[in-house]
């Protein structure tokens, strides 16, 4: 379990520390085994509970030990393609796995795809439900049934219902036993229905009906606003929203209002999202032109190749994935879009550091595993007036495969929409001039640098150039050369693992041709960085205006 993991921390132990919660240095937002006996196994990305708990549940029978396991997954995390196939090998695996599925046609959006569907349309027939009742209840009148009993009279009902039912339940015909649905806020009963089926040898799956936010009406009545509400008055549901007016909008709502404007223009745009369409503003598309944007549910490999089928034919897909969820459509990229050319834009959401969610989440690795992929253009706008440019440039023709990353939050600019102009691709841009260092950036980070060059440059009478390369692929060769024949000393800054990154193209082009000059590089350490705001973890990473001072001044001195 991910989200549904607060209720499970407060009863292991850590109720006085809850106030801590997603705060830098206090408990992680998600299970994690470092912190807790209690958290079995480390989750945050959807749909691995089933695999997971069905590995340690073949462990526990090869060490020879009684104990029960069990995995929760919620109905979106059904959608993944890593939870069937989970089912498909506890199947055939000999195990006694209990999967507990909660179901409450919600993800962070509302659930989607025929398995939503189905799950909603599976319970058993009229006849069913009436004989159960009926002997159920003769049973009881009797003082027939006791424990044993019960148990026995559910593998009847368990019979009775593969007859009666209308069309076979798709986790019987995996021999998977099935059990539900059934209310999953009656405690007393979900209680006695898992004292009931726990012992039952073989896969099982017991199937909740529950309500998202159940208990407060606000967060039943507007689930995916509540899914992440921040701070709120928990007497009045009042949600203590901060005043925007007057502040550059989030880069997630350039996004999906620069690609509206596009598909206005260009009718081959169409728009795919894994599970996110709130999340990355897709909703914008979708409510303006419902036929043209699809989301795809829990499936990032999926929403890769599908836009790759569409590219294929004709169409220009803007596929908008959260970049640590990219990581999981690793293949599909290389695959199914570079190796073929096909002009899919991938548009990476909360690249970089999150903040609060943590390791599982941070957008740390895209630039790093991207680049040396063949074929792909893999670019970064350092504001939001740069990525409305380059997701024009990316939907023009003969572009090829594309990626554009940027960060969660807000952006810097209140005047953020400008014309929708080409940017020549592999084409950086010197912001500013200067002779004893050469600053290079990507991304919005560069902003951050700037401050730091205009306070070193105050602090310490030097001359600083500053370069935003824009794109890591291809890069600007002519500029680098120009950097390498000038400088002895270059400092790159990137909000991206630092192995392989930025940093490492830059350090490569200057030995390939002969300049030797000391380079230095910040970014994201070879470290999982945990959760916290994100000015907290870029002080951490040393990434902070603060931070490039500092090495500035000890570099110079």
């Amino acid at each position: 379990m991910g989200h549904q993991a607060y209720g499970h921390k407060i009863l292991t132990g850590r109720r006085e520390a809850f106030s801590t919660n997603r705060k830098f240095g206090g408990i992680r937002p998600f299970p994690s085994p470092d912190e807790s006996e209690y958290d079995t196994f480390t989750c945050g990305h959807a749909s691995n509970s089933i695999s997971a708990a069905l590995g340690m549940a073949v462990a526990a029978t090869r060490k020879g030990e009684k104990r029960h396991v069990v995995a929760v997954i919620g109905d979106g995390s059904m959608s993944g393609g890593l939870a069937f196939e989970g089912l498909n090998n506890a199947s055939v695996t000999p195990n006694n796995l209990l999967i507990i599925l909660n179901d409450n046609n919600m993800a962070i959006d509302r659930s989607v795809g025929g398995m939503k569907q189905y799950l909603f349309n599976l319970t058993t027939s009229n006849r069913y439900n009436k004989l159960r009742f009926q002997i159920s209840q003769l049973l009881f009148k009797l003082g027939l049934l006791n424990d044993e009993r019960r148990k026995a009279l559910i593998r009847f009902g368990n019979s009775l219902k593969s007859m009666a039912a209308q069309q076979q339940n798709v986790f019987e015909g995996m021999n998977i036993r099935y059990f539900g649905p059934i209310d999953g806020h009656d405690v007393k009963k979900l209680v006695r229905v898992l004292n009931d089926i726990k012992d039952m040898k073989g896969p099982k799956i017991l199937h909740l009906h529950t309500t998202k936010g159940k208990g407060f009406g606000p967060a039943e009545k507007h689930a995916t606003e509540w899914h992440a509400p921040g701070k709120f008055n928990p007497v009045t549901g009042e949600r203590l929203i901060a005043n925007t007016e007057g502040m550059p909008p989030l880069f997630q709502e350039v996004f999906g209002h620069t690609l509206v404007e596009l598909a206005e223009a260009n009718p081959r745009i169409i728009g795919v999202t894994p599970a996110m369409p709130s999340g990355c503003s897709m909703n914008l598309l979708m409510e303006k032109m419902p036929d043209r944007a699809f989301d795809v549910g829990i499936a990032e490999g999926h929403a890769v190749t599908f836009s790759g089928g569409m590219a294929k034919d004709g169409l220009q897909p803007f596929c908008n994935i959260y970049s640590s969820f990219m990581q999981r459509a690793y293949d599909n990229i290389i695959h199914d879009i570079a190796i073929q050319k096909l002009p899919v834009v991938l548009c990476l959401d909360r690249a970089g550091l999150v903040g609060e969610d943590g390791p599982t989440h941070h957008g740390a690795f895209d630039l790093a595993c991207l680049r040396p992929i063949p074929n792909l253009t893999i670019s970064s706008p350092m504001n939001e007036q740069e990525l409305r440019r380059l997701m024009y440039t990316a939907q023009l023709p003969n572009k090829g495969p594309f990626v554009i990353r940027y960060p969660r939050g807000r952006g810097v600019l209140v005047n953020w929409k400008c014309p929708l102009e080409e940017i020549p691709v592999g084409k950086g841009r010197k912001l500013k001039d200067g002779d004893d260092l050469a600053v290079l950036s990507i991304g919005p980070i560069g902003n951050t640098a700037a401050h730091a060059i205009a306070q070193a440059e105050k602090e310490l009478a030097l001359s600083i150039a500053h370069y935003d390369l824009r794109f890591l692929k291809p890069l600007d060769e002519a500029m680098l050369h120009e950097i390498g024949r000038k400088f002895s000393r270059i400092l790159t800054i990137e909000d991206g693992i630092i192995e392989g990154g930025m940093g490492s193209a830059v350090l490569e082009f200057m030995a390939d041709h002969n300049y030797q000059p000391t380079v230095k590089r910040i970014g994201i350490p070879n470290i999982f960085v945990e959760h916290g705001a994100v000015k907290e973890l870029y002080h951490v990473c040393g990434m902070d205006e603060e931070s490039m001072l500092t090495l500035i001044k000890e570099w110079t001195k």
